[in-house]
């Protein structure tokens, strides 16, 4: 796209987004050749920093052909930032419709109309320990399917290191060095023509990531991972080690009701004795009633 096409909103953020970028960091740009001259095309790059859009932008729009980068819609209805969006054409993705082709239909016109239409197939930043590129998500498989443009794999170290991802402070000093490579285009041919299935789309987007890393390969020198870092995965197995860690859970005790104790037997209380009849003068207790006639003196002829 020549120049001259990049408008006023994208030159005003350039002059707003260069010098400090110009001061902070130092460039190792390569690659720029690959970058297509005429025509639609989109650029896959990997994600490791919130520093890393806006310095990739830099290299992009040093090309010639600015990048477009694909954001969330309800930010192109926020005042200033809204306008700059809109101005910059930046591209709304309607996450929000039920249909996954029609989410991307901004994309999918912007490639068609000419445009370099900009993806992190990872979606955010990547979650990899040392830094690699993980998994990607099938939207720019699926735009490169539909438009059969080319794909151009590019690679971007540096900016990581100036803002470690989910860092709240930047490591100003040294001064950081953006490395960029950008490869050729990516072969998809085998795909076209295919009917659009998820496991048709995610054998394309694992080609483009494969090519993303062999970027970043070069870039650093060194292997990455035999297989990419899955957060979906990762997740699942989180889940399952927490859940071995976990101690067994103890079924609770039946316990069996024991009976009631017998109430105790009920005693009568023992009858009280009737008083003994006492002998007033003597107070000796009054003879018994045998049966047989009391003698008295006198009575019986003594």
């Amino acid at each position: 796209m020549p120049r001259r096409r990049i408008g006023f909103w994208y030159r005003f953020a350039a002059v707003l987004c260069k010098p400090p970028l110009v001061v902070l960091i130092k460039r190792d740009w390569r690659g720029g050749e690959n970058i297509p001259a005429e025509g639609g095309f989109i650029t896959a790059v990997n994600h490791n920093s919130h520093v890393d859009p806006f310095a990739y932008a830099h290299y992009q729009y040093n090309t010639g052909r600015v990048p477009r980068f694909l954001a969330k819609s309800g930010l192109f209805k926020k005042g200033f930032v809204g306008a700059v969006m809109r101005g910059t054409g930046q591209i709304p993705v309607y996450r929000e419709s039920t249909d996954a082709l029609s989410a991307f239909r901004a994309a999918i016109d912007a490639v068609e109309r000419g445009e370099c239409v900009a993806f992190y197939p990872e979606g955010t930043l990547t979650r990899d320990p040392d830094g690699w590129p993980m998994t990607g998500k099938t939207g720019a498989a699926r735009v490169a399917l539909q438009t059969r443009c080319p794909v151009i794999p590019v690679a971007q170290w540096g900016a990581n290191e100036l803002l470690p991802p989910y860092a709240k402070k930047p490591n100003l000093l040294p001064r950081k060095t953006h490395h960029v490579l950008a490869g050729p285009p990516v072969d998809l041919a085998r795909f076209y023509g295919e009917e659009m299935t998820p496991e048709l789309l995610k054998e394309a987007t694992e080609v483009i990531m494969a090519a993303v890393t062999r970027q970043l390969e070069e870039i650093r020198g060194e292997k990455a991972p035999a297989t990419p870092y899955d957060p979906r995965r990762e997740r699942i197995e989180q889940r399952r080690r927490t859940q071995e860690e976990q101690p067994p859970a103890v079924p609770p005790v039946e316990q069996t009701p024991t009976a009631a104790p017998a109430p105790a037997p009920t005693v009568a209380p023992a009858p009280t004795p009737a008083p003994v009849p006492m002998n007033t003068q003597t107070q000796t207790p009054a003879p018994t009633q045998t049966g047989r006639p009391t003698v008295r003196e006198g009575e019986n002829g003594t």
